[in-house]
């Protein structure tokens, strides 16, 4: 666990944020049951997904991780890999576009079929990425340490240190962000 500590300490980091951003998403759902659907907020919420959950973090795993897992271990690390983690991160993908095309057509119409595809989409996204980040945390990033070899885990960590640097010039917008996402 030593060489992949740094890596997977930061992916389950991020995983506590995209979580804690769930939550928020979550009681945005129950305002639209009660009768107020925030369209700021899912505007802003669509943003932190793509740029950051999407746009790093799964960029990250899919990148660096993942492909050492598909280069190394084989079909276990294919099916684990392409057969669920990926699948769901295009699943993920799927929710926020239709997300996104029921706020546009909400703004347009007020249509109440459109406000429920946004609470459902949403509440999908949420339920997804709460088991996907349970599942990458106890399983997966597990599975990689113990079984990657100890020269590529050494490479991993090192990408993922640069990657990580290259980053840092976007921390400031993303707390921003995700201050005035209420997290």
């Amino acid at each position: 666990m030593e060489i992949l500590k740094y890596t997977i300490n930061y992916l389950e980091d991020e995983h506590e944020e995209i979580l804690v951003f769930c939550n928020k998403m979550e009681e945005k759902c129950l305002e639209i049951l009660n009768g107020r659907l925030d369209i700021d907020f899912f505007r802003k919420a669509i943003t932190f997904i793509r740029l950051y959950a999407d746009g790093l973090h799964h960029k990250k795993e899919e990148d660096i991780l993942f492909k050492a897992m598909l280069d190394n271990l084989g079909p276990l690390a294919e099916k684990v890999v392409r057969g669920g983690m990926l699948v769901e991160h295009q699943m993920a993908r799927g929710y926020v576009m239709e997300l996104e095309n029921n706020l546009n057509l909400f703004e347009e119409s007020s249509d109440d079929l459109a406000k429920l595809h946004i609470l459902t989409n949403a509440m999908a996204y949420v339920e997804l990425l709460r088991s996907h980040a349970e599942k990458e945390n106890k399983t997966v990033y597990p599975f990689a340490d113990k079984n990657l070899p100890e020269d590529v885990k050494e490479e991993v960590a090192r990408e993922m240190e640069k990657r990580v640097k290259e980053e840092e010039k976007n921390l400031e917008d993303k707390r921003n962000l995700m201050k005035s996402l209420g997290i």
